[in-house]
């Protein structure tokens, strides 16, 4: 077995916030999905899934199990301080306990928190989610209050591997021209699409200081699995809780 490695997020959060993303090392998982497979829906055996996750757990010391979300490339939202729905691509907490909790495999995973410390959320963002809204309507429930919130971008596919067609790069710039630059031109009908910059533009939109960003999961095999790259394959984790 791999050992077992997070990602601690580098950013000025408060002291109660804890944060991490996994990699891909430090599981039972094998084959595709070599080692530490935590998604259930992707074909890995659940007896590995649950071994995983168990590793998880107790690894970066979570205080409750997370809360694993269907995820549907959408701007739902679940308030894990009531009951969660089947399908959301973002979660927000406010309590102990509330682990929130997005699976990627080149999607921008994005985990938030407020400067007071008292609520967190993480947000599933691939191009639909950023496109359709998931940040805005995310900042607008945890910025109720007025407080001010912090970002951190973790693994996802960079710009030089993420190439799209014309009608991704078109629901950018139908929202707003200036997402126009955040697309490269890959020849006829293809575009080269930033995530971090579509994402990071929103966010400094709304007041968030945003740390973070800057991996490829597309082309460091060795910690991430990929979709684009390999098709089948696992899933990581990047989470976020109040101690």
């Amino acid at each position: 077995m791999n050992e077992f490695e997070l990602i601690v997020p580098d950013w000025p959060a408060p002291g109660n916030v804890r944060a991490c993303a996994t990699t891909r090392e430090g599981g039972v998982s094998e084959q595709e999905f070599c080692s530490l497979n935590l998604a259930s829906h992707v074909g890995d055996r659940d007896e590995n899934v649950a071994e995983n996750r168990k590793r998880l757990r107790v690894f970066a010391g979570l205080p409750a199990e997370p809360r694993w979300l269907n995820q549907a490339h959408g701007n739902r939202i679940a308030d894990l301080s009531r009951s969660v729905p089947v399908s959301a691509d973002a979660a927000v907490g406010n309590g102990p306990g509330q682990v929130c909790t997005i699976l990627t495999a080149d999607c921008l995973p994005i985990l938030l928190c407020s400067v007071d410390g008292a609520q967190v959320g993480a947000v599933h963002a691939g191009w639909r989610g950023l496109a359709g809204g998931v940040i805005e309507a995310t900042v607008k429930m945890m910025s109720h209050g007025g407080q001010r919130l912090l970002a951190w971008l973790g693994p996802a596919i960079g710009p030089a591997a993420y190439q799209v067609g014309a009608e991704v790069r078109q629901a950018f710039v139908e929202n707003s021209q200036a997402n126009g630059t955040f697309f490269a031109d890959d020849g006829p009908g293809h575009w080269r699409a930033d995530l971090y910059g579509l994402a990071r533009r929103l966010l400094e939109a709304r007041g968030v200081a945003v740390f973070g960003g800057g991996f490829c999961t597309h082309s460091d095999s060795r910690r991430f699995f990929s979709y684009r790259r390999d098709g089948q394959c696992g899933r990581q984790a990047s989470l976020i809780w109040l101690e």
